[in-house]
């Protein structure tokens, strides 16, 4: 598997503090070598077809679609980005 990132995950990337920006980091290393890990606590978004969520930490999310061999990278921030997870 890959990680692809969008441009709109990229900005919100970019507007995280340096150490979610790092926490973040560990968790999508962990979504490519063991995206069961249970710190990342992946579940499908009621009301989206194929779109899934994992935990950075306890108030941070992000979503992701999986296609193919690729996980592309959404959204990244706060429970409020579940509003609009894409």
């Amino acid at each position: 598997m890959i990680l692809a990132w969008t441009q709109r995950l990229k900005k919100d990337f970019t507007r995280l503090p340096p150490p979610l920006q790092e926490r973040a980091r560990k968790q999508l290393t962990l979504l490519l070598t063991n995206p069961r890990h249970p710190s990342l606590q992946i579940k499908k978004m009621k009301g989206y077809e194929n779109l899934l969520e994992g935990r950075v930490t306890q108030h941070y999310r992000l979503t992701f679609r999986i296609e193919g061999e690729t996980f592309l990278l959404l959204r990244i921030g706060t429970h409020d980005l579940l509003r609009q997870p894409e």
